[in-house]
């Protein structure tokens, strides 16, 4: 129970229907789709189209879709890896011929083709009761009409100037002004307006081919793309099951890979071995377990991890039992493990959006452009800004992750949910790019260790152990760093919040939802 001299937010409390996402009108958006009867996948998709518009550095048409859907909170779950796929032509041999060695974040090889808008279409036809042409209306009157920018967007927005001003097309689409764009400017963006239209009169087909289609390959092979329409042609999405582990008594569910998930569940693997609730939620000793099991995941998940259709993924063998203790039995308290430095190449900018309806469908719903503002690159005529999801492939044949035709990258972004006895409790996620694993982790654990309600187990400070140095956010105490610098830990003080999240909590014997949204970004939980 939240105590109140702490001035944080409440949790947010309705009985038919709620959603969380990182930004106001977006929550509304939803929550107006489902008082007209539409579902929690409906609901979504309205949101996250919009925030397309409004958040345009973190997602948009232009990026990747992934989500977990559970209709009526009971029964399977489905999960959906609308995620894009290099061009046919991008063969590792291509680019270490011409001496390059890793992709350029914001060269066209960099955008892989995006799932998103496909994505969309496989969820509204399997879980949806409305189209695109109702769904994507807010989307739509908000690039035609004007958005007033919120704070943490404007923040976003003046840390990417420098690469808006270097990009293709980005100045004149999203530099209106020749300047950042600040809180409470009013934007348009009618070529994207244009565009969304397009998709809600002829559906997914008006993306993937004809104009649109064509635009954003003559935009991508202008500056030296592979891409062609026929790699757009083909792109389609995978329903699939998802993977998941066992925590404290609660499964954990994950999109298999080519996502990353399994780094998440590999952490509580390790987790689940020592009882947290021996150290307080703020400790040296929390803190230092939850980077070392971030550390042991994270590089399993570089040296194992690719996509499926291309390479081997011992998803089953990771996950044993047998993977975590062989690396349990070496953690020290007083010390940090020796390990194998490993690099991401990837830290992205992302949306997470949960969504119940009355009838407890539940969607865990995440989508992204990958790093903030994407490639920088929009297409010439359509205002689609793309993503430089391709910036996560390696170019090291042999690794499970190299580039090669048709291949999907090692991705960030991971929707999460949580069920007991097969019944969905909490769809929840934490945006950030490599933050999400640990932001999961740390979100549960606070919730199943330590008893916080949703909204606290989010608010809590956050530290990611990235690239060998430890990023605590400023509300970390500054006895904490030092006591974890005394065990060997390097650290540095982060000046952007570590990621963002939301949270719904199920209570069934009630027939009530709980909403938690993160106050690191710009959004809330909506009911009714």
């Amino acid at each position: 129970m939240r105590n109140f001299h702490f001035a944080g937010r409440s949790t947010v409390h309705a009985q038919n229907a709620m959603v969380a996402t990182s930004h106001p009108e977006a929550a509304l958006a939803a929550i107006e789709v489902m008082r007209e009867g539409g579902t929690a996948a409906d609901a979504a998709v309205a949101a996250c189209a919009l925030l397309g518009v409004i958040e345009p550095q973190s997602t948009g048409i232009g990026g990747d879709c992934f989500a977990l859907i559970q209709p009526r909170g009971e029964g399977k779950i489905t999960a959906y890896n609308g995620s894009g796929r290099a061009p046919m032509a991008a063969t590792a041999d291509w680019y270490l011929e011409r001496k390059i060695h890793s992709v350029p974040l914001t060269s066209a090889h960099a955008v892989s083709i995006p799932g998103a808008v496909d994505a969309w279409d496989v969820i509204l036809k399997d879980h949806g009761k409305f189209g695109f042409d109702r769904l994507l209306q807010p989307a739509i009157k908000a690039a035609e009409e004007g958005y007033v920018v919120a704070p943490r967007i404007a923040f976003d927005w003046k840390n990417g100037f420098e690469k808006l001003k270097n990009g293709t097309n980005t100045e004149r689409y999203l530099l209106p002004h020749g300047r950042p764009a600040v809180a409470g400017d009013v934007i348009r963006q009618p070529e994207l307006g244009k565009t969304l239209r397009a998709i809600a009169q002829k559906g997914r087909d008006a993306f993937y081919s004809g104009e649109i289609a064509a635009d954003m390959v003559d935009t991508l092979r202008g500056i030296g793309g592979l891409h062609t329409l026929e790699d757009f042609a083909a792109h389609s999405t995978e329903a699939t099951s998802p993977i998941g582990t066992m925590y404290k008594g609660y499964d954990v569910w994950q999109c298999p890979p080519n996502g990353p998930g399994i780094t998440m569940l590999v952490m509580l693997n390790i987790l689940s071995r020592f009882d947290l609730t021996k150290f307080k939620p703020l400790s040296i000793e929390r803190f230092h377990l939850e980077a070392e099991a971030a550390r042991i995941a994270y590089m399993m998940r570089e040296q194992h991890i690719g996509d499926p259709q291309h390479v081997h993924v011992d998803v089953a063998g990771i996950l044993a039992r047998e993977f975590a203790e062989e690396h349990i039995k070496n953690i020290r308290m007083d010390r940090l493990l020796e390990l194998p430095n490993v690099a991401p190449p990837m830290n992205p900018s992302t949306v997470y959006i949960t969504v119940v309806d009355k009838d407890r469908n539940v969607c865990s719903f995440i989508n992204s452009i990958a790093h903030s503002f994407g490639s920088a690159i929009v297409s010439n005529k359509t205002g689609v800004l793309l993503q430089n999801r391709a910036g996560g492939f390696r170019i090291q044949p042999g690794h499970p992750n190299c580039i090669a035709p048709g291949k999907r990258p090692l991705h960030t972004i991971i929707p999460a949910l949580v069920t007991r006895n097969g019944r969905a409790l909490m769809p929840y996620g934490v945006m950030g790019g490599q933050y999400q694993p640990v932001g999961q982790t740390r979100v549960l654990t606070n919730m199943l260790d330590y008893g916080c309600d949703i909204q606290e187990a989010i608010d809590m400070p956050r530290g990611l152990h990235y690239e060998g140095v430890y990023q605590l956010e400023d509300s970390v105490p500054a006895e904490i760093v030092e006591g974890l610098k005394k065990i060997g830990h390097k650290t540095t003080s982060v000046v952007a919040p570590l990621g963002g999240g939301q949270g719904i909590w199920i209570d069934w014997d009630k027939g009530t939802l709980t909403g938690g949204s993160d106050p690191r970004k710009d959004g809330c939980a909506l009911g009714y």
